[in-house]
């Protein structure tokens, strides 16, 4: 009898924590359950309301010693929501559970913890509390804000941002971007101190500057504001272009400065543009060297065109280049998208000495080929260190270019003997001269990609991503042109510059010092 009450005891017990037995082979019916609130192992196991008589009893008891007989396990209330918990908790390690409004009973568990009946219908609320916030680091910020790898944050600030800031997962929204930018010290004057002057325009003077966030170099063209006019439409332009354009052989537009009186734009500080490398090497670019420059300008341009932007105003003073050799497209105050839906640009666009003849007599419709012959004008201008057609009046301007590329016909430019203007110069009848005649330093390939880029007719030019891919540019192998568009083409071990041999200036003829010095003024 000591053993039945033992095992009543224990059973009573087990059952208190909310288990069930399974059924017994004899009865199939309903799980059996002890009434919990039993203070004496005297009173009646009750089933269904009804006392189990003696029989039943010893049958039930029989079943629950024998040796086959294994405890049920345990059903735990909510199991769906202890799964995707369970789930949640394995992909988020630094996660603690926080169990909220528990109620603890006389043997130390919790309310919830209990089998019965009208307690495990309450879900347990549940709350997630970060154990360990994460660590922010610079490269996280400069990853999430894209800058420059060698920035340095002010103090504090990375702490201050580990408190305020959104999580990592989650998308910055554009006023929180410029906060951020703005507390790192963007957008601000005293960011960039001025060094040297290094030119001044109609609206813009540019100086050399350096950063106090990297202690880099930077160009800060400091745009005047007019109280009546605003901000020149050339800048304008240029910013909401250059924001969107990322090339490797794309000039980078790091902060803009917004004061009462002035526009600052801070771009990446090159050493000279190309009109000064000229200079530098006697106005005779090692002919190798010519390639690698001219491969970035058409890479560049390719770039642009793809994106349907077009820089129109293409000279080597807007080509920079830096100690690496690397050439990057400038100012593109003159730039426009030609995805805007009109088809009447302006044939006041590109310097003179660059300038195509279908803008010179009066085209406002063109696309991409526009740049290509600049294109041209500057490949010729490298081999000889010279302008190809440096004229100083528009009537010039094409008399030098139909002097060395044959006056255009009705076979060789449809349509050109109804132009009102060009039939009003009345040129004489030039016959085209071979292109090697006036460059000597090409040879057959160079010369054959110059003659596809100064096509009279603008839809006759070769395009940028064609002449990349031109015979002239093969030993440079096709690595060159599978890079990432933000990747330099120094990144590849066979792609270097020679040494330029260091020539004693040849000055250029007082009339072309001239012209050139007003085309840079403007």
């Amino acid at each position: 009898m000591d053993r039945m009450k033992k095992i009543k005891r224990q059973l009573s017990m087990t059952l208190r924590g909310g288990r069930t037995t399974e059924k017994g082979p004899g009865d199939h019916s309903e799980p059996i359950a002890l009434e919990e609130n039993s203070s004496s192992d005297n009173e009646p196991i009750v089933r269904n309301g009804r006392s189990l008589s003696s029989h039943s009893m010893q049958s039930f008891l029989h079943h629950y010693t024998a040796s086959s007989f294994q405890k049920p396990p345990i059903p735990r209330p909510h199991s769906a929501v202890c799964r995707s918990l369970s789930s949640y908790l394995n992909r988020s390690s630094r996660l603690e559970i926080v169990h909220e409004d528990l109620k603890m009973g006389s043997d130390g568990e919790s309310d919830q913890a209990s089998g019965s009946s009208d307690e495990v219908q309450s879900p347990v609320r549940v709350r997630m509390r970060n154990n360990a916030a994460r660590k922010i680091s610079t490269e996280d910020i400069n990853k999430r804000l894209s800058l420059p790898a060698d920035i340095r944050l002010p103090e504090g600030y990375l702490e201050k941002l580990a408190l305020s800031s959104p999580p990592f997962d989650k998308p910055l929204s554009r006023r929180l971007r410029r906060v951020s930018l703005s507390e790192i010290g963007f957008g601000k004057l005293e960011t960039y101190v001025k060094l040297d002057k290094l030119g001044e325009g109609t609206y813009a003077t540019v100086y050399k500057g350096r950063s106090k966030l990297t202690e880099n170099l930077v160009a800060l063209k400091e745009i005047r504001l007019e109280h009546e006019e605003g901000a020149p439409c050339t800048a304008i332009r240029e910013v909401s272009l250059l924001k969107d354009l990322k090339h490797a052989n794309i000039v980078t537009l790091h902060d803009i400065i917004h004061t009462e009186r002035t526009l600052t734009l801070v771009f990446e500080y090159l050493d000279k543009d190309l009109k000064q490398y000229l200079d530098d090497c006697g106005n005779l670019i090692n002919i190798h060297n010519v390639k690698i420059f001219l491969f970035q300008l058409l890479r560049g341009l390719s770039y642009c065109h793809r994106r349907k932007v077009l820089h129109r105003d293409l000279k080597p003073q807007n080509l920079l280049i830096n100690e690496k050799g690397e050439l990057k497209l400038a100012d593109f105050g003159l730039a426009r998208a030609k995805s805007i839906p009109t088809k009447t640009y302006s044939n006041e666009v590109v310097t003179l000495w660059y300038r195509p003849p279908d803008i010179l007599l009066g085209s406002t419709e063109y696309s991409t080929q526009i740049d290509m012959w600049g294109v041209g004008c500057i490949f010729y201008e490298m081999v000889t260190g010279r302008p190809l057609f440096p004229g100083s009046t528009v009537e010039e301007q094409l008399h030098f270019i139909f002097r060395i590329l044959g006056t255009p016909t009705e076979e060789t430019w449809p349509g050109i003997l109804s132009n009102e203007e060009f039939k009003s110069y009345n040129y004489p009848r030039y016959s085209p001269d071979p292109i090697q005649k006036h460059a000597a330093r090409l040879e057959s390939d160079g010369a054959n990609l110059l003659s596809k880029l100064l096509q009279l007719e603008g839809r006759r030019r070769i395009s940028a991503e064609e002449a990349m891919r031109h015979f002239y540019f093969q030993d440079l192998g096709e690595r060159i042109h599978k890079l990432p568009d933000t990747t330099s083409i120094f990144a590849l071990k066979e792609i270097s510059l020679e040494p330029e041999t260091k020539l004693r200036p040849v000055p250029e003829p007082v009339h072309i010092q001239s012209r050139r010095l007003s085309l840079v003024l403007g």
